[in-house]
């Protein structure tokens, strides 16, 4: 018969400290009490028994005490409405408003702020950073290239993809190209690199005039007459034409400065100085230009543009060491380097980062105090009892214990006094 293994036992969940001590500290206040019953039943046996009977009446008094002023910060204590009790849940808004207050005055304020920065050498910690990167501290290293790739997929794709994308295609309209165009024909006829353009226009129209020739041959059959067509004669026209043609197109690619190059050259400049100086051909080129980016392969494009550069922004982030290799490691390197070396640079850049955090700090300050404040309105009061109760509240149950000894104490030194007088 198979015999079945004995359940798990079950793990008990961790008691919270300020939980524990709480139990300690009533724990002692019920020690006190049965000690207090058990000595007032027994004081008659023997006189020492009365010293027991006061230490633990007065220690009782001292922890009820005690009891009583802590429960009464978080509570109302035995669920009775008393007067000024459950302090806390009552004053959540005004605790919310003064944290808010102190936050704004003591942190966020732009002389404070300033003063900080001013011993902070940001620039002097990224140059480090950046010239040396392996020998600073991989967790922190680590840590920001996971935050950074936690934003990036956090964002709205589509509202931040359409934002770059609307970006990209509002610079391209907003660029001239006329001028540039005509500047770079310019420049290339004067350092004679159109050369090779115009040899290879001439080479791909007789390489397109030897695959066309049936073309010809047919246009020229078609519109001749019968006489011709009839003695043959069509055919050899159309021969003609065509090696004439190729001829043309071989003294062309065999002399620099053959009259309908000259002439093709001459028609290149003035589209140079057009696309320059001419208005209207640079209303063309721009009608032109926004065509493009309104055609939709122009538009499937910019989209493919987007999508490699956030996923190469998501690489780089989540593997900081390939994003410091290459050629971008080497100029972030040599950025390092320059900023430990270049005083001069360093101090332009803390001072920008001291001016922007001092103006960010100025700017939404307010802000950020105003997120304080409604946050902790925001909260129920159970909620802001229960995360200030675990907070502080194991140092509160000390004073009830503190509070249960020193009374007991105290009147263990008072009832001395009486049997001594």
């Amino acid at each position: 018969m198979k015999m079945l293994a004995p359940p798990r036992p079950v793990a008990a969940s961790p008691v919270h400290p300020a939980r524990r001590m709480r139990l300690v500290a009533t724990g002692m206040l019920l020690v006190m009490a049965a000690l207090f019953l058990a000595a007032r039943a027994t004081v008659h046996l023997h006189p020492a028994i009365g010293f027991v009977q006061a230490f633990a009446e007065a220690a009782m008094v001292g922890g009820l005490a005690d009891w009583f002023a802590v429960t009464a910060l978080f509570r109302h204590p035995l669920g009775l409405p008393i007067p000024h009790t459950a302090i806390i849940p009552r004053n959540k808004d005004r605790i919310g408003d003064t944290l808010a207050l102190f936050l704004r005055d003591n942190f966020l304020t732009p002389a404070v702020v300033a003063r900080r920065m001013q011993r902070l050498d940001m620039a002097g910690v990224a140059g480090r950073f950046l010239a040396s990167p392996s020998s600073g501290n991989g967790r922190l290293r680590e840590g920001a290239s996971r935050l950074a790739a936690d934003i990036l997929e956090a964002l709205d794709q589509e509202r931040l993809g359409g934002m770059v994308k609307g970006a990209i295609a509002q610079r391209l309209r907003a660029m001239n190209l006329a001028p540039l165009i005509g500047q770079a024909l310019e420049a290339a006829m004067r350092d004679g690199r159109h050369a090779p353009v115009m040899d290879g226009i001439i080479l791909w129209a007789d390489r397109t005039l030897e695959a066309n020739d049936h073309l010809i041959r047919q246009m020229v059959h078609d519109r001749s007459g019968k006489i011709l067509r009839w003695t043959g004669l069509d055919e050899n026209l159309a021969n003609a034409i065509i090696d004439g043609l190729r001829r043309l197109l071989a003294d062309m690619a065999q002399d620099a400065g053959h009259s309908l190059r000259l002439k093709a050259e001459e028609g290149l400049t003035k589209l140079a100085a057009d696309l320059q100086f001419d208005l209207e051909m640079q209303a063309r080129v721009a009608r032109i230009r926004d065509e493009i980016v309104d055609n939709p392969a122009m538009q499937r494009w910019i989209d493919g543009l987007w999508e490699q550069a956030r996923s190469g922004l998501l690489r780089a982030v989540r593997d900081p060491g390939k994003a410091m290799a290459g050629r971008l490691g080497e100029a972030l390197h040599q950025l390092g380097a320059t900023l430990q070396e270049d005083a001069r640079l360093r101090l332009l850049i803390n001072r920008f980062m001291r001016r922007a955090a001092v103006g960010a700090t100025a700017t939404y300050g307010d802000s950020i105090v105003k997120l304080v404040s409604e946050t902790v309105r925001g909260w129920d009061a159970g909620t802001v009892t229960s995360r200030l109760e675990h907070a502080v509240g194991r140092d509160l149950q000390y004073i009830r214990v503190n509070g249960t000894l020193v009374g007991g104490l105290v009147g263990l030194a008072i009832h001395a006094v009486d049997t001594l007088l």
